[in-house]
């Protein structure tokens, strides 16, 4: 049985939750997708997925290879696209979404240049913190940071993405270095409103184990922008990503505690719908985040 198309079934059953769903895109019966599922996990010696009559659930290693297989298609999509389509000039328009404050500071700076050099290109960016449907709302990609929920949309990683407690020297001095993230709740914490996107609270890896604290303040805000610049003056701990606050750290603005307890990073992703011939346009554009924010000295620029 060919290889590439187990992981195509794979992918499909995955994304879509159900042996049915996947079979009725490619017009074949739910046993057929069945049985490629079985060589693979065969063939790899592990379970994939768990199933039974009611729903379809991955394992931890399907998790796992889940990312790395729809990284794979992509891949070899834009490996067929190079090849196929020789020497014609990306054109069209690109719609893209993007979180607001990353995409202000490394998203917007970008596209100059990527217009420059694809004259036949144009762009509309939508820079939003809310969680955009990128296929019902008609968007070619999306660059989404952090942890990503379920979904049937192919993500590529495209760097780390690191969060780190911060607060000033001043502040520090004077409300004291917390040692351990329960001291959190004595700290004047600047969060994020209940009604952005940031749902779990902040990260800390305590005795091997992922925990999440709610710590609250008298300040809290939907605009992380907003929570950087209150940090930065003096009023309290904040929670935020290296892509943020580096060059603060660097220049003795905001001074890094709880490193003890950093969290592992998470990442840095774009995001397409499903789609077997993927756009040119789309295609380049991927390619050009990746090598930007691929590059170390990219962040240390910034």
């Amino acid at each position: 049985m060919d290889r590439l198309k187990q992981i195509e079934s794979f992918v499909s059953v995955a994304t879509r939750g159900s042996l049915t769903a996947a079979a009725q895109v490619e017009g074949v019966a739910p046993a057929v997708m069945g049985r490629r599922i079985d060589a693979l996990e065969s063939r790899l010696g592990v379970k994939l997925l768990l199933r039974t009559t009611r729903r379809i659930s991955l394992t931890h290693e399907g998790v796992a290879f889940l990312e790395d297989c729809q990284r794979l298609l992509v891949d070899f999509n834009n490996a067929e696209a190079s090849v196929s389509a020789g020497g014609v000039k990306a054109s069209g328009h690109l719609r893209i979404t993007a979180p607001a404050g990353f995409g202000r500071r490394h998203v917007a700076p970008l596209v100059p240049e990527f217009l420059a050099q694809h004259p036949d290109v144009s762009i509309s960016l939508n820079l939003s913190d809310r969680v955009v449907d990128i296929s019902g709302e008609g968007f070619d990609c999306a660059v989404r940071v952090g942890d990503l929920p379920d979904s049937s949309l192919v993500s590529v990683r495209l760097a780390d993405n690191r969060r780190l407690c911060v607060a000033t020297p001043a502040y520090l001095k004077r409300a004291g270095t917390p040692q351990h993230p329960s001291e959190l709740s004595r700290h004047s914490c600047l969060t994020l409103s209940s009604d952005a996107s940031q749902t779990r609270g902040w990260a800390f890896l305590i005795n091997g184990e992922l925990s999440f604290a709610r710590p609250s303040g008298r300040l809290d805000c939907s605009d992380g922008q907003v929570l950087h610049d209150w940090c930065v003056a003096g009023l309290g701990l904040a929670w935020r990503s290296t892509w943020e606050v580096e060059a603060d750290i660097q220049a003795g603005r905001l001074t890094t505690v709880l490193d003890a307890f950093a969290a592992p990073p998470n990442g840095i992703f774009v995001l397409i719908p499903q789609r077997k011939h993927l756009p040119l346009r789309v295609r380049l554009w991927m390619d050009f985040l990746k090598l930007n924010y691929g590059n170390d000295s990219y962040w240390l620029n910034k």
